[in-house]
């Protein structure tokens, strides 16, 4: 009896050699590219907490604006990837050419309104994450906006080379070309790191810039990266046939924009509600203080850098999964996302693990106070327990994507933590005593929420559509 139910359990849930071996084909350079990626960015973090608390808050406040753009970005052209992915799948190459001019456009008018909203309302938009109630100082409070706008109106010279890079970087690893991208982001991490060095400090007789020079250096490493895969994929389109004659026109017939927007607008709406949800929940915590936002900063970057494998499954099941969909092999996709979704929780667990070790010996590579540090150390224990849910949702998200169900993707993502997280920490922080820490752990717990339902859907097979070969 135990031998039948471990039998049926390898069989779903386990692949063999030829399965891991695709699979970390897809993901391995994902995996490199965002590790080395995020790596720097925590190289970068500690830089800047080298200079003191205020300069790392500021530059911290920013990064949560900058990511909702960023993922609004990620999501307008993720969206029109639910079809490139698939066309290519059927090798329609005139099909990938028309999502890549739309994910262009989605791109430009995306940036126009980021540059409009935060020119004008960056000040205020920082302010939001500094309070007096929490005991802050006038100095503290000045001092942490200040940095926070030079470090933003900097960075912002940035947004025209992420929207490009989102545009091609995304396009080819739908069509499977992941190591350029790869190679592209290595060069731009070293490019960064270099620029910290020099312009942070100012080593080797450059200029002291503090968070500024932080700012000038990702936008440098930003514009080398989408030049790099720029050139390279119009300079491959043997390879890569869909970039011959891309930009003869920039036109999309409207009735093809319609069919691409139909499913893409639910999931660029749904990033822009999840980055702001997160961005709001970041304010939640901030009431307790500027503590709280150093040490919160410290413990994201930590965590952003150990869960890079199982958010990376998630990026893999999108273009596995969507391939198949667009070949029509239906019964395939269902089995190979089932043994995905399995080893992305199972990964998830190494990184719990990671986690907890860190906690104990991360938060002291900042120069910051013992508070910070402990503030730090709880967030990361609290994260650690988090791992598992949060690999099947984020699983359970692209799978849903894959087959085009963005309306709940857009139901499971966004709006249970609008309609859940966010009015509990929103409640917690203004009416109760409790500290940041539990407040984010009552809202980690809120998420039960979201994987029961995304088990339900995922298990309910209403992703396995194949939408270049039939509507749904």
């Amino acid at each position: 009896m135990q031998s039948s139910l471990w039998q049926r359990f390898r069989t779903k849930y386990i692949g063999d050699k030829a399965f891991y071996k695709m699979v970390l084909a897809i993901a391995v350079p994902i995996i490199i590219q965002n590790g080395i990626t995020n790596f720097v960015g925590m190289l970068d973090n500690i830089m800047v907490g080298q200079i003191g608390t205020e300069e790392m808050s500021g530059v911290s406040i920013v990064n949560q604006l900058h990511f909702v753009y960023m993922l609004c970005v990620f999501g307008g052209v993720g969206g029109i990837g639910i079809f490139t992915a698939q066309y290519c799948g059927a090798g329609d190459q005139e099909g990938i050419r028309r999502t890549f001019r739309v994910k262009l456009w989605i791109g430009f008018f995306l940036t126009i309104a980021a540059f409009l909203i935060l020119n004008f309302f960056g000040t205020f938009l920082i302010s939001l994450y500094l309070n007096d109630e929490s005991g802050m100082n006038a100095a503290s409070i000045q001092a942490t906006l200040d940095f926070g706008k030079q470090y933003l109106y900097i960075l912002m010279f940035s947004f025209p080379a992420v929207f490009l890079l989102q545009a091609y970087s995304s396009t080819l690893r739908e069509c499977g070309q992941t190591v350029l991208p790869m190679k592209a982001g290595v060069v731009a991490v070293l490019v960064n790191l270099l620029g910290n060095y020099l312009l942070i400090f100012g080593n080797l007789g450059m200029p002291k810039m503090g968070v500024q020079g932080a700012a000038v250096a990702t936008v440098a490493s930003r514009y080398v990266e989408a030049l790099i895969v720029m050139i390279w994929t119009h300079t491959h389109t043997t390879e890569q046939p869909w970039a011959k004659g891309v930009f003869q026109k920039l036109w999309v017939p409207l009735r093809e924009v319609g069919k691409y927007l139909k499913k893409g607008l639910p999931l660029l709406l749904n990033e822009a509600l999840w980055s702001t949800a997160y961005a709001t929940l970041s304010q939640c915590y901030s009431m307790r203080g500027l503590s709280v936002v150093a040490g919160l900063n410290i413990a994201t970057t930590l965590n952003n850098l150990l869960r890079i494998i199982f958010i990376t499954m998630g990026t893999a099941i999108g273009i596995i999964i969507g391939q198949l969909l667009g070949a029509g092999r239906l019964e395939e996709a269902k089995d190979k996302d089932n043994k995905m979704l399995f080893l992305s929780v199972a990964t998830s667990v190494v990184t719990a693990v990671l986690l907890v070790a860190g906690s104990f010996f991360f938060p002291n590579f900042y120069n910051t106070t013992d508070e910070v540090r402990a503030i730090a150390s709880s967030f990361l224990l609290a994260d650690a327990l988090s791992c598992p849910m949060d690999a099947f949702m984020n699983g359970a998200y692209f799978t849903l994507r894959a087959g085009g169900k963005t309306l709940r993707t857009f139901l499971f993502d966004s709006v249970s933590l609008w309609a859940v997280s966010v009015p509990v920490a929103f409640i917690l922080s203004r009416f109760t005593a409790l500290s940041a820490v539990w407040i984010y752990v009552f809202v980690i717990v809120a998420n039960f929420f979201k994987v029961l339902l995304g088990y339900i859907w995922v298990r309910k097979n209403i992703w396995l559509v194949d939408l270049v070969g039939k509507q749904d």
